[in-house]
């Protein structure tokens, strides 16, 4: 079956590789796992021996009936669909328990998926998926590094995340230009626990990171902020005037949120 470029479709060729990503969802006999862009079934063939039933999104009609020919409906349930439209909450409710999901995930969309599983993290247990090396790097990054940035705060304030192995191009067909890297995230959202709310603290992530070569001082200013109260909050925090975003790990920016909010 040829290619469709516009769909970034890059299949995956190594079957030890498939594997690897479906023991890297731990025990999941009983369980409904998704699984993002199937494609030619590397990954879902894997899946269907282990799982208790396989939910398999895929947006191309033609890949989505030759998945439907080749496995059975009991253990496969081939969805034709954009995963950005997919609901995991319906599908979690049907399953009667969080969702373990697994991909190869199309590069041109790889964001906008990452925030769709963020939004639907109440639907999610654990998530083991493969993109572009240099995605992965900027989602595990820690502060202080080249990096680290607005992706890695989004991406770890839903869960822990954990660079598993990289790929090469001649593991897919038809090879990629870069390499790729499995990665896994468990969902355990830190809002709470970093006393911020969700949505504004979203927010300010997208302020201090705005311009990554500017101080958080001079970032928060730019949004509008006073510059009285910037200057006292990075204070009562304990941040230096001159530290920039990069350099702060998620903890030192939620006490920043916080002493802003009291203001």
């Amino acid at each position: 079956m040829s290619t469709k470029p516009k769909l970034g479709q890059n299949f995956l060729a190594d079957i030890q590789a498939a594997h690897r990503i479906v023991a890297a969802l731990g025990e999941i006999i009983g369980r409904t796992v998704v699984e993002i862009g199937p494609g030619r079934g590397a990954i879902t063939g894997a899946l269907a021996a282990r799982a208790g039933h396989v939910v398999a999104v895929e947006l191309d009609r033609d890949l989505a009936a030759g998945l439907r020919e080749h496995f059975d409906p009991a253990l496969v349930t081939v969805v034709e669909d954009d995963v950005l439209r997919f609901d995991f909450a319906v599908e979690a409710a049907k399953a009667g328990s969080q969702l373990r999901v697994a991909g190869n995930l199309p590069y041109a969309i790889t964001s906008p998926i990452l925030l769709k599983l963020a939004a639907n993290h109440a639907a999610l247990d654990l998530a083991v998926l493969m993109v572009q090396r240099e995605v992965a790097e900027r989602i595990a990054a820690t502060p202080g590094t080249r990096d680290y940035g607005l992706l890695s705060l989004t991406m770890q304030m839903y869960g822990p995340v954990e660079q598993l192995f990289t790929l090469p191009p001649s593991s897919f067909s038809p090879p990629p230009k870069v390499h790729s890297t499995v990665f896994r995230w468990r969902f355990a959202p830190r809002f709470a626990e970093l006393g911020v709310a969700e949505t504004e603290f979203l927010r300010f992530l997208r302020q201090v990171f705005a311009q990554k070569r500017k101080t958080l001082a001079n970032n928060l200013r730019a949004a509008g902020m006073a510059p009285k109260a910037v200057a006292g909050a990075l204070a009562d925090a304990g941040i230096d005037l001159l530290a920039r975003a990069e350099a702060l790990p998620i903890e030192a920016l939620a006490s920043v949120w916080r002493e802003l909010e009291e203001r």
